[in-house]
């Protein structure tokens, strides 16, 4: 859709009203649910605190847009441009990302539990805190990320590309990291436990600390990589 399309849509649905506005759209609080707004122009909008559960916005350019503490849960955002948003506390959780471009996105606090990320380029994007439990990330591209405490457990990260990612005291007991790229990454005091490495990119990571008892690092590559205070195996206990 067109800006002005766009713009149409969003009258019909009775979200705004009036004539199109020179400057960026604002929807903020808006009640969106279960929207039908594929390939929408909504560049820089307003979207703060808007509900968007259900909606459709596959293929939609959101470059910039305010999607503060937006409920986006169940959404179908396939494909759709998010480079720049901000997404801070954002309700994504079993939201459809397959593909989606957020790089350099503010995903902080954002719950994405269960969502689908497939392929997303989250470049140097903030999830700094975020819910990612049990998310798909097959083959994303995280280089840069931050995900420091982030709550990964159960994600998969299979081929995924993390290198340089910050995953200092990230969750991810049970992930699926097998044949990732975590070269350089930081992984300082991140509990691994019972996580899939096999096949892991893990030269000249950041591991000191880190918990990787019961960890299955068949074929990982380790050169170069600091394990100082790294757990390996359980303590044996003393009668």
């Amino acid at each position: 859709m067109t800006r002005e399309e766009t713009w149409q849509r969003l009258v019909e649905l009775k979200a705004v009203e009036g004539e199109m506005p020179i400057g960026p759209f604002t929807l903020k609080s808006a009640n969106l649910r279960g929207a039908y707004l594929w390939r929408a122009d909504l560049m820089v909008a307003n979207l703060e605190g808007a509900k968007l559960e259900g909606s459709i916005l596959g293929g939609s350019d959101l470059w910039g847009a305010n999607l503060k503490e937006v409920n986006l849960k169940g959404a179908n955002i396939v494909g759709a441009n998010l480079e720049g948003a901000n997404l801070r506390g954002a309700n994504l959780r079993g939201a459809n990302l397959e593909g989606a471009t957020l790089e350099g996105a503010d995903i902080e606090g954002a719950n994405l539990g269960g969502a689908n990320l497939r392929g997303a380029r989250l470049w140097v994007a903030n999830l700094r805190g975020a819910n990612l439990w049990i998310a798909d990330l097959w083959v994303a591209d995280l280089r840069g990320v931050n995900l420091v405490g982030a709550n990964l457990r159960g994600a998969n990260l299979g081929r995924a590309n993390l290198m340089a990612a910050n995953l200092w005291g990230a969750k991810l007991e049970g992930a699926k990291l097998k044949e990732a790229n975590l070269e350089g990454a930081n992984l300082m005091g991140a509990n691994l436990t019972v996580a899939n490495l096999w096949g892991a990119k893990l030269m000249g990571a950041d591991l000191r600390g880190a918990n990787l008892v019961g960890a299955d690092l068949k074929g990982a590559n380790l050169r170069d990589a600091n394990l100082e205070g790294a757990r390996l195996e359980e303590k044996s206990t003393q009668d």
